[in-house]
């Protein structure tokens, strides 16, 4: 049995495949981002999957794309988590998201030149150039990156009903959707593993909420700051496609359309998670 998965910091998806390349299952857990979690809770949030605990010995390989990979330390520690739970698995590889999102959306094999962008929890930028990706930017996290992300989106949503910066008749609504008190904010930011994921909660009432003025504003400055700090990193951005995976990108695409061609950008492919693209990309790829 051979395992592709796509993870994100909110939420993982699983598909497994015959050695043929048939779909067995499929199914989801939580995010597993290693740069943000401890290994007990990556574990426990495997184990607690019914169908990888039922199906865990018979598990050969195992292709891993996720949120917090892209440097050493945390890709081991998902390794080692792996390893401990599918004890036959002779194959374990671990990459980055950008991967998944790169497989998903862009023709690797035709040496298609392409930005690819994720706009989900977190974001990300990179150039294939044909051969192999490039990285202008190398992301320091939520806290000081992430322009355009559920939890920018969020955590300047927080920031503006704190300040009495939204407009009434929205600020009630808010309020009326969440535990907005203090207590429960800092609780979650400071003391609750996952403080992203937290802020990126707030996002689904944007999107709610896009056509009210406020939230147009906000979208637009979110989307321009990704444009210019990300994507003009890349000298041919006016060349190549442009691809978007991630639900902030999915559910934002008509306002980033438009950005884009605002910016004299060329749109690509804009899908709401890779993982349908990912399995094609390993029946092509790496099934024998």
């Amino acid at each position: 049995m051979i395992l592709v998965v796509d993870s994100g910091s909110t939420k993982t998806d699983w598909i497994a495949l015959s050695d043929e390349g048939t779909m067995l299952f499929q199914t989801q857990t939580l995010g597993l981002n290693p740069q943000v979690l401890s290994q007990e809770i990556l574990t426990e949030r495997i184990v607690n999957n019914f169908e990888l605990y039922k199906h865990r010995n018979e598990v050969s390989r195992l292709y891993f794309y996720g949120a917090g990979c892209g440097v050493a330390k945390p890709r081991k520690l998902i390794k080692e988590v792996f390893e401990d739970f599918f004890k036959e698995a002779h194959e374990i590889i671990i990459k980055e998201d950008t991967y998944a999102a790169l497989y998903a959306t862009t023709d690797t094999e035709q040496a298609e030149k392409a930005i690819v962008c994720i706009l989900g929890t977190g974001s990300n930028c990179s150039y294939f150039n044909g051969k192999e990706i490039e990285q202008k930017v190398i992301s320091l996290g939520y806290i000081l990156m992430d322009d355009a992300s559920g939890n920018y989106f969020g955590r300047q949503l927080l920031r503006d009903y704190k300040f009495n910066n939204i407009p009434t008749d929205l600020s009630t609504k808010f309020e009326n959707a969440y535990d907005l008190s203090s207590e429960n904010i800092k609780n979650h930011l400071y003391k609750n593993p996952n403080p992203n994921t937290y802020l990126a909660t707030f996002a689904r009432f944007l999107i709610e909420n896009k056509d009210h003025s406020y939230c147009q504003e906000l979208i637009k400055k979110g989307l321009s700051l990704f444009i210019e700090n990300q994507i003009f990193q890349y000298p041919d951005a006016k060349e190549v496609p442009i691809h978007f995976v991630g639900s902030i990108a999915f559910y934002l695409k008509k306002e980033l359309r438009m950005l884009l061609d605002t910016y004299g950008l060329r749109e690509g492919k804009i899908l709401k998670r890779p993982i349908d693209g990912l399995v094609l990309h390993h029946k092509d790829h790496i099934l024998y």
